[in-house]
């Protein structure tokens, strides 16, 4: 193959893959009901099931690749959450090991990229004839696979001329295991499989062209060079997939280290194991014993230490939204003072408060749906971790007055997230209104605007009658609002369908109002106590 045309289909390996990934990913989003979501759940539901699911469907496809690339996807779509895909691909790893087996047992190996242009053709026919289906989602999903696989097999190619220049050599000592090791990383990462790599490893092995030491090092190498397909995956992706790709990587450089520093140890254990079983003795055989081992060792590396490395991962690649929604006040050390609790928990309310009154702000200023969504979430969050503290809080001994503070936080946290929901919903509907608002619109959100900027707790502590009095005048320009848009519907002036969306937003908007008017005049009726210098309202 010409070297340029190799150059050349590089970019465009990789560009297809990533087509593909973004492809598969959105069409995921669109299609996935509540029947894909349960049977995902069920599936990864505990270690166990998300171990033998990744092992299986790479067991079935041949394509570590393939499975990992999907996991990845499904967590990129948020239908997988961190935890459920890391033992997806853990799985994956040990699932490729099948490949050793046929090729050793069978000679045989099933090569999934070839459905690549099958499944563009049948994930586009379903496309076309039902673009606005969860049947024409489907199809873009399967496109995408198909697209992916595509560009994986062009980087393959475009590797090939590449990949004939390469010839196994047996080296002495360390220094030759780790050559070795090298050299099955970089074949798998040249023809972008790892099947491929062992392919030829155990071939050489068979015809006696290298020892079982150095085909051991290097199928430890094919192994590590499996993650680059993930980590040309998370390119662009969001922050969960970009930690399920790292958890694939560490994974996998982990097992290779303990591996390749057990090597000797796991040679000889493995002879034993290959007797007790009664298999082939030939050194493919022996190669492929060791692959599936070796995973098996990583996984059982792996299971104390997972739990640590998604605290570890969840640190990493974080977004705005994310931090937002991480508590700043809540900490496990106070606890044991109440006192000193209670004033934790007043200020991360309060703090969640600004928040949700910043999204109802951002929702009415024009602001994306999806990001007021992701904003939302990060409430939610916020809410949870309040409960949880308030909940661990209220084991401790504590005053009577305390412990009955702690019902109202929980009721001012629930009204936020509220808003919050309101503030999302807000947004879509007032995306639904073509014409020009009227008058009375432009009265009521400017009487909403100043009734914010009254009860948000990012600011100063509320008055209630100047609030109330407040309050009772946007119901005045809410009522006002109502009148007209009812009368512009009924004389004509107004398309029905826009009259009700204006007053479903009308109402949202009210009712988002009213539930931070409650949060602040409960939050004004429980100070929180002095327990440092300085204005508490301002810190």
């Amino acid at each position: 193959m010409n070297d340029w045309s190799a150059i050349g289909g590089l970019p465009g390996g990789i560009g297809l893959f990533l087509l593909g990934m973004s492809l598969m990913t959105d069409g995921l989003k669109l299609a996935a009901g509540p029947a894909l979501g349960r049977i995902l759940t069920n599936s990864t539901k505990t270690r166990m099931r998300g171990l033998a699911s990744g092992a299986l469907l790479t067991a079935l496809v041949q394509s570590s690749s393939a499975v990992t690339v999907a996991a990845i996807g499904f967590v990129n779509a948020g239908l997988l959450t961190l935890g459920q895909s890391l033992w997806v691909l853990f799985g994956a790893n040990v699932g490729t090991t099948m490949t050793g087996w046929l090729v050793a047992l069978v000679g045989l190996k099933f090569k999934i990229d070839l459905l690549a242009l099958p499944l563009i053709g049948i994930g586009m026919a379903l496309r076309l004839s039902g673009e606005h289906s969860r049947r024409g989602a489907a199809g873009l999903a399967l496109a995408g696979f198909g697209v992916l696989f595509l560009g994986i097999d062009m980087l393959q190619v475009s590797f090939s001329g590449f990949t004939t220049d390469f010839s196994l050599r047996e080296f002495d000592g360390v220094t030759g295991l780790l050559l070795m090791v090298l050299t099955g990383l970089l074949m798998t990462v040249l023809m972008q499989s790892s099947s491929a790599s062992l392919t030829i490893v155990l071939t050489a092995a068979q015809g006696g062209l290298i020892g079982i030491e150095s085909a051991a090092a290097a199928v430890i190498g094919a192994n590590i060079g499996t993650t680059v397909t993930a980590l040309i995956a998370a390119i662009g992706a969001t922050p969960n997939a970009k930690r399920a790709a790292s958890a694939h990587v560490l994974f996998n450089v982990l097992t290779g280290i303990v591996a390749l520093l057990m090597l000797p140890l796991l040679i000889a254990l493995i002879a034993e194991l290959r007797d007790l079983l009664q298999l082939d003795t030939a050194p493919a055989a022996f190669l492929a014993l060791f692959h599936s081992v070796f995973n098996m060792l990583g996984v059982a590396l792996m299971w104390p230490l997972v739990t640590r490395l998604t605290h570890f991962l969840e640190r990493r690649f974080r977004t705005a939204e994310e931090d937002e929604a991480r508590p700043q006040h809540l900490d496990a050390n106070v606890l044991g003072v109440p006192t000193l609790a209670l004033d934790a928990l007043h200020q991360e309310v309060r703090r969640m408060g600004a928040f949700a009154i910043r999204m109802l702000r951002d929702a009415t200023g024009g602001e994306s749906r999806d990001k007021l969504a992701r904003e939302q979430r990060s409430v939610v969050g916020l809410n949870h971790a309040i409960a949880d503290f308030v909940m661990r809080l209220s084991r401790t001994e504590m005053s009577a007055e305390s412990a009955q503070r702690l019902p109202a936080i929980l009721r001012i946290a629930r009204y936020y997230e509220t808003l919050a929901e309101l503030a999302v919903e807000l947004a879509t509907t007032l995306r639904e209104n073509a014409t020009p608002a009227p008058v009375e619109a432009g009265k009521f959100n400017a009487q909403a605007e100043a009734l914010l900027d009254q009860v948000d707790p990012a600011s100063t502590m509320p008055d209630q009658p100047t609030v109330n009095q407040a309050l009772d005048a946007l119901e005045a320009h809410y009522q006002s609002l109502k009148s007209h848009l009812l009368e512009a519907g009924a004389r004509g002036e107004l398309p029905v369908i826009e009259m009700e969306s204006r007053l479903r937003a009308a109402s949202m908007m009210r009712r988002a109002i009213e539930q931070a008017v409650k949060a602040a005049i409960m939050l004004a009726a429980a100070p929180i106590p002095q327990v440092q210098t300085g204005d508490a309202s301002a810190r």
